[in-house]
C-alpha cells in the first residue's frame, strides 16, 4: 500500500488515489462523520450552476462532486489526475450525459485560456504540490467574470475546536481509517497534509495572489472546512459590481 508524503509528488499521489479509488467516497462518509455530503451541497450553492453553463471540476475523483454540478443542466468536464479515480468515475457517471471525465494535471490543464465559466476544487488543492500553480491555471482557463471555488480543510479559528479536531485527526481518524479503507496508511498523508496547510486568510490571499476579485470566504463546521470563492475580473463590468448577495459566502476579510 503507497502512501504520499508531503512533497506531494505528482506520482505518489496519483498512485496512492489509484488505490483507494473504489471506496473512497464511503470512506469520505465515514471519515468526515457524515459532513462530507453537507459540504458539497455547499460547494454546489457557491458554484451556482446554472443550464448551459461549463464547468471545470478539478480533483473530481469519481465525479460525486461533478454530478452535483450537473444536476441543474450545467456541463461538468470532471478532471483528475488519477486513473484510477477516473475509471471508477466512468462507470458510475456512465448515465449521466452532462459529466465529462479528462485525466488533467491541475498546475498544467489541457484547457483553452477563457473556456469555463466556473472552476471548482473540493479537498484537491492541498495534494497539489505547487498550489499557487494550480490557482494561476484556473485563473486562465475560467472566462472573464467567472467565478472559482475551493473547499477545502482549513484551520477552526477556535482553539477548543482546534484542539478537539487535532485530537481527532490523531487518534480518531486511523482507526476508522483501518475500519473504512482499503489502504489505511494513504489516511496518514491525510491527516499531514490537512495539519500542514494554512489558513482560510492565508488562502484568500493566493486567490488574489492569482488575479481574483472580490475574494470571500466562510467557516463550514466549526472552521474544519473552509469554502472560498473569487472572481476573474470582467473587462466590461464596473470594477465595484457585485454577484447576487445569496451566492455570496457570508464570511471574509
Amino acid at each position: 500500500m503507497s502512501k504520499a508524503d508531503l512533497s506531494k509528488q505528482p506520482a505518489q499521489v496519483a498512485a496512492m488515489f489509484d488505490q483507494v479509488s473504489t471506496r473512497y467516497d464511503r470512506t469520505n462518509a465515514v471519515l468526515s462523520v457524515g459532513n462530507a455530503a453537507l459540504w458539497r451541497v455547499a460547494t454546489t450553492r457557491a458554484v451556482a450552476p446554472r443550464a448551459g453553463e461549463t464547468i471545470l471540476d478539478v480533483a473530481a475523483g469519481t465525479g460525486t462532486s461533478s454530478a452535483s454540478l450537473a444536476r441543474n443542466g450545467a456541463s461538468v468536464v470532471a478532471a483528475d489526475f488519477s486513473e484510477g479515480m477516473i475509471e471508477v468515475g466512468r462507470h458510475r457517471q456512465a448515465d449521466n450525459p452532462f459529466v465529462r471525465f479528462v485525466q488533467a494535471d491541475a498546475m498544467a490543464l489541457p484547457f483553452d485560456d477563457d473556456s469555463f465559466d466556473a472552476v471548482t476544487i473540493s479537498f484537491g488543492l492541498r495534494n497539489i504540490v505547487d498550489p499557487k500553480k494550480a490557482l494561476a491555471e484556473f485563473y486562465r482557463v475560467v472566462k472573464p467574470g467567472g467565478r472559482v471555488v475551493v473547499c477545502e480543510f482549513s484551520q477552526p479559528p477556535l482553539s477548543p475546536v482546534r484542539a478537539g479536531y487535532s485530537a481527532y485527526l490523531k487518534f480518531g481518524m486511523p482507526v476508522l481509517a483501518r475500519l473504512a479503507s482499503s489502504n489505511p496508511a494513504a489516511y496518514e498523508y491525510l491527516m499531514e497534509s490537512i495539519q500542514a496547510w494554512p489558513d482560510q486568510r492565508s488562502l484568500a490571499g493566493w486567490l488574489r495572489e492569482a488575479g481574483f476579485e472580490r475574494v470571500a470566504f466562510r467557516n463550514l463546521t466549526a472552521g474544519i472546512v473552509a469554502l472560498h470563492r473569487g472572481f476573474k475580473p470582467e473587462s466590461t463590468a464596473p470594477a465595484d459590481s457585485e454577484p447576487p448577495a445569496s451566492t455570496v459566502p457570508s464570511e471574509g476579510e
